[in-house]
């Protein structure tokens, strides 16, 4: 076995998107893998739990053997054209387990003795984590970061989508930021939440690019969180702060989490379905806040967006949301920003509305690009 090839240059591997074949167990998939890998396990879950039992209480030969007797003829068989399958469909689809030892070994060998060589990566998926690990360890030290900050609703995810240099952490996470910002079909895990950044990260920094600007997050984005040096990164960068009417944020709000995220919703679920979820999810959310806003101010806001609701329901209409939107903003988000940002006067750079700040970082681009 160990004469067959092995794979070890990482940056290759996500620069080029690579397939990969990962015959770890599933419940190990599920907790992280990579954008270009496929889940093709050598065994099931229960399997390698009872070879992990074995190997705990009678050593390796046992568990080893014990391998070899719980994936054996017909089973060996099928698995082994099942990765003959994905090979012929991505024939330069290299294999991983999670150290690179003896399951990827295995997997090698069965398909060397039915004619198939193919590389398996040299540490596996330990040794591709910790690659991409640093990589959005070195970005974090090594790249100019920028932040867009503004009270919530000012659009600056939408902003963010006409700036060349950024990167959005959102979109990797999967969730908006806020107590109302998860998204119907759940966010990645932590891990491949990280996975997926450092890779964007690799690819633009080997094209060159060293200026990124990111959008004033927490730490957590929902649940996925980030990681420490780029928030540490984050905490110490120039802000740009952007300045938007509360009416506009207002209704900004409006579309981004009631009219489109029931849209999303209704694609998702169906509109019979999706009602009540959608509701759910508005109701929950601001249930969240009622420690922070208080029993009195959370009846009265829940009542207006009860209201709206069932407005909603009946006509379609979203207008009345905007009752309790604005009220929120009013008591709730725009003080706790600008307390916030008190606290951050000596990092601010630049401030103004939308098209200034567009036209700043654009501006902060070209003398990237000509420094």
């Amino acid at each position: 076995m160990s004469e067959l090839p092995l794979a070890t240059d990482y940056a290759h591997i996500f620069l080029g998107d690579v397939p990969l074949i990962d015959v770890r167990a599933p419940i190990e998939f599920k907790e992280g893998a990579f954008p270009c890998s496929t889940s093709l396990p050598l065994m099931t879950d229960d399997e390698r739990a009872q070879v992990g039992t074995c190997f705990k209480k009678q050593g390796q030969a046992a568990a080893i053997e014990l391998g070899h007797t719980l994936v054996g003829g017909a089973v060996r068989a099928e698995r082994v054209e099942g990765w003959l399958a994905q090979l012929r469909q991505q024939p330069e689809a290299l294999i991983y387990c999670f150290r690179g030892g003896l399951r990827s070994q295995t997997v090698q060998q069965w398909l060397a003795d039915a004619g198939i060589t193919r590389p398996r990566v040299a540490g596996g998926y330990k040794e591709l984590r910790r690659f991409l690990i640093d990589t959005l360890d070195s970005a974090a030290a090594q790249c100019q970061w920028s932040v867009l900050t503004g009270m919530t609703g000012s659009g600056k995810t939408h902003m963010l989508g006409h700036v060349t240099q950024a990167l959005d952490l959102e979109g990797h996470a999967r969730h908006r930021g806020s107590s109302f910002g998860q998204l119907p079909g759940g966010q990645p895990s932590n891990i491949n939440f990280e996975n997926n950044m450092a890779i964007e990260l690799l690819k633009r920094r080997h094209k060159g690019e060293q200026t990124f600007v990111v959008e004033d997050e927490s730490r957590l984005i929902g649940r996925c969180c980030l990681p420490n040096t780029l928030f540490d990164a984050m905490c110490k960068a120039p802000l740009v702060v952007v300045d938007v009417p509360q009416g506009e944020r207002a209704e900004q709000i409006r579309q981004d989490y009631v009219h489109d995220l029931w849209l999303r919703y209704q694609a998702m679920f169906g509109a019979q379905e999706g009602w009540p979820l959608f509701a759910a999810y508005l109701t929950d959310a601001l249930a969240r806040l009622k420690r922070r806003l208080g029993d009195q101010a959370h009846r009265e806001l829940d009542a207006l967006m009860q209201t709206a609701l069932t407005e909603q329901a009946n006509s379609g209409s979203t207008e009345l949301h905007l009752a309790w939107i604005t009220l929120l903003l009013t008591r709730y988000y725009d003080p706790m920003y600008l307390y916030q940002l008190g606290n951050k006067q000596e990092r601010i750079v630049f401030r103004g509305d939308k098209q200034a700040c567009l036209d700043y970082f654009a501006e902060q681009r070209t003398n990237a690009q000509q420094g």
